[in-house]
């Protein structure tokens, strides 16, 4: 059983017009609601491909409801934490003639200092029996710095892997707490580490405790690299597709957490890191082909085919 945190889930609203002209009145569709946020996303990837998981996630007021009822509707196994503030909301426009998607995020209301700390031991809770654990996404104001120490603290003593996707400051708190992966973008890794290359970048996190990096790098695929090895592994996709982007980077969080539930505890020497890229890097190419975040293309097989995995 994965389990995924979701720190700052979003209600999604998603409308899918022809084109956007600002300006303008646009008539549009009934948008697509559903519960979203980084971790919910992974955890619809997973559930889709019939890999076990628990999705917790801080809930409130009527758009929580609203989140909470429509995730529970799509099949999700949901650990709701009750908080006072109103869940967020996002808006995602997406472009029918090239695409191009525009995103709308709130930031969230924040929790308080006790709703924090019931958030982190309800998901410490959880993992016992987990095979990985998944925290990702942004966070909203006046969240503790403590956060993610605290729950990869307690992932190391259950002795499950953990892979932690978040930006800024925390990816840095994640890596000197000792998480298991890191997963950032090539522009979240540059920003938190004030690197531009991603080698160096993901290299220096490995430095502050890290044990894995995996860097997105977009339409130039994927790299990894590992405390315990010299090779850097490159994947990349023989194509580029046009869609939307959206869910890519969750639904390759999901393909490695796939992976690692089935490795021997913490030891990633377990991993075959070739057959882990590839199926991360063809449902990232495949959840581009999605109208909505937190699915895959049915042609995922076929583009793991085109998938190149070689050592730097």
């Amino acid at each position: 059983m994965i389990v995924t945190l979701t720190p700052n889930p979003a209600l999604d609203h998603t409308y899918s017009i022809e084109q956007l002209n600002r300006g303008s009145s646009i008539r549009t569709p009934a948008a697509a609601v559903r519960a979203g946020g980084k971790g919910v996303n992974v955890s619809r990837v997973l559930h889709s491909q019939g890999v076990g998981v628990t999705t917790v996630v801080p809930v409130g007021g009527a758009s929580g409801r609203e989140f909470e009822a429509e995730a529970l509707a799509s099949g999700l196994a949901l650990t709701a934490i009750a908080v006072a503030g109103s869940t967020r909301r996002s808006i995602a426009i997406v472009e029918q003639r090239d695409g191009t998607t525009t995103l709308l995020n709130e930031e969230g209301s924040g929790y308080s200092p006790a709703e924090w700390d019931r958030i982190v031991t309800t998901t410490a809770a959880s993992f016992n029996g987990a095979s990985c654990v998944v925290a990702s996404g942004s966070l909203p104001p006046g969240a503790p710095s403590d956060l993610y120490p605290r729950l990869i603290g307690a992932a190391n003593r259950a002795k499950i892997p953990s892979i932690i996707d978040v930006s800024g400051q925390p990816l840095l708190d994640a890596a000197k707490a000792g998480a298991t992966v890191l997963k950032p973008n090539q522009h979240e890794l540059a920003d938190a580490t004030g690197m531009s290359d991603p080698i160096e970048g993901a290299r220096h996190l490995l430095s502050l405790g890290a044990t894995a990096v995996v860097v997105s790098l977009g339409e130039d695929g994927m790299r990894c690299v590992q405390q315990s090895s010299a090779t850097v592994w490159s994947a990349t996709l023989d194509t580029q597709l046009v869609g939307n982007p959206t869910g890519a980077g969750d639904a390759s969080v999901a393909a490695l957490a796939a992976t690692l539930s089935s490795s021997a505890g913490l030891d990633l020497s377990q991993i075959d890191w070739a057959a882990a890229l590839t199926l991360a890097t063809a449902w990232s190419a495949s959840a581009v082909l999605t109208p909505t975040a937190g699915e895959l293309h049915p042609s995922w097989p076929q583009l793991a085919q085109r998938v190149t995995v070689r050592q730097l």
